[in-house]
């Protein structure tokens, strides 16, 4: 049994049909990466994943359970099941270690005390512990994003999603929030990722899928997705981003 399992996922926004019949398969340790123009339906789906937006259609299994039937409680489901967003989204009047300590405190209602020695662990994990204690503004684009992973993983999640987390940042910071994304697959994090980062997704991924039109068109080896294409649309996608 994988530990993420989508099954004839559907999600409408009107008329508008933005994921069409999505199965998808994620084993635990997997790192997923989701490519595919603006528009194609990456960023709705995970944000199905994780419960922030409710699905016409189909099932969406965790360690076998359907947690996409109504009435679940879903922030049950996001202590498991993390996400980062293209936007840091960090409390500005916060320090970067009060930012990152806020969720597990209220959601397990813990003490300070009890979060910090964890939480302060991630920040020296991930090169920041000389700037725990500065505030947003005082941190870079990168460094911000790095601290929303911290934020998110102080939840001791199972499985990560990141909806282009390097999108906003400048050329030069990209890199060092890819690191962490490497940082943890050699971990064993389950991971799904919506990126336009083809180079990171053809050395990262174990599975690349392509989708348009809300329907992943072709799934596979990252070899085989950029070397071999056999759809069509695959292809042509490849060839514009590529250039």
């Amino acid at each position: 049994m994988a530990k993420l399992e989508l099954r004839g996922v559907v999600k409408r926004f009107g008329e508008n049909t933005v994921c069409d019949g999505i199965d998808l398969d994620v084993e635990e340790g997997q790192m997923v990466c989701l490519i595919g123009a603006s528009g194609a339906g990456k960023s709705t789906l995970l944000r199905c994943i994780n419960l922030l937006e409710s699905v016409e259609d189909g099932a969406i299994l965790f360690d076998g359970q359907d947690i996409a039937e109504p009435g679940l409680n879903p922030q049950a489901v996001r202590a498991r099941i993390g996400m980062v967003f293209q936007s840091f989204n960090l409390f500005p009047h916060l320090t970067a270690l009060d930012n990152a300590m806020l969720a597990p405190r209220r959601v397990y209602g813990q003490t300070r005390a009890q979060v910090a020695p964890q939480v302060e662990n991630l920040f020296t994990r991930f090169g920041l512990a000389d700037r725990m204690h500065n505030y947003p503004d005082q941190l870079s684009g990168g460094q911000q994003q790095r601290v929303a992973i911290i934020r998110a993983l102080a939840m001791r999640p199972e499985v990560m999603l990141f909806d282009e987390i390097t999108s906003a940042l400048d050329p030069q910071l990209v890199g060092e929030v890819l690191d962490v994304l490497l940082m943890l697959k050699q971990e064993g994090m389950t991971m799904v990722l919506a990126t336009h980062e083809m180079g990171f997704a053809r050395q990262a991924a174990d599975k690349v899928c392509f989708l348009k039109d809300g329907r992943i068109v072709e799934e596979g080896p990252p070899e085989q997705i950029f070397a071999h294409p056999q759809n069509d649309a695959t292809k042509a996608f490849l060839a514009r981003a590529l250039k």
